[in-house]
């Protein structure tokens, strides 16, 4: 009886250590994408241009230059503020909604 007690307690302070009360959420990061193909972007006709695509919980953002970026809840909460590098990176977003994304010079809306 000795012996369930000790295992049960271990198991508790376990339980206890993996889940903290006072975590709060993590501040989602952007992560470069390595994709087999690069996105054609015609620089000349436009002088700061961006690809953005919504998939799968994702906002993916193709830029020719590294560059400044911010996502924006509808309300005007910044989500993330980061500098991400030229090609492809992505973002996940956990919650459904409407934001706003700045890329450089340029404001986009986003749906997820």
């Amino acid at each position: 009886m000795k012996k369930i007690a000790e295992i049960l307690l271990a198991a508790m302070s376990v339980a206890c250590l993996s889940s903290p009360l006072t975590a709060s959420p993590a501040t989602p990061q952007w992560e470069p994408v390595v994709t087999e193909t690069i996105a054609y972007l015609d620089t000349a006709s436009d002088p700061d241009p961006v690809e953005v695509v919504v998939r799968d919980g994702y906002i993916y953002v193709t830029t020719p230059r590294p560059a400044s970026v911010k996502v924006l809840s509808i309300l005007g909460q910044l989500i993330s503020q980061q500098n991400i590098p030229a090609g492809t990176s992505r973002l996940r977003i956990s919650a459904r909604g409407i934001y706003i994304l700045k890329v450089g010079s340029i404001t986009k809306r986003v749906t997820i």
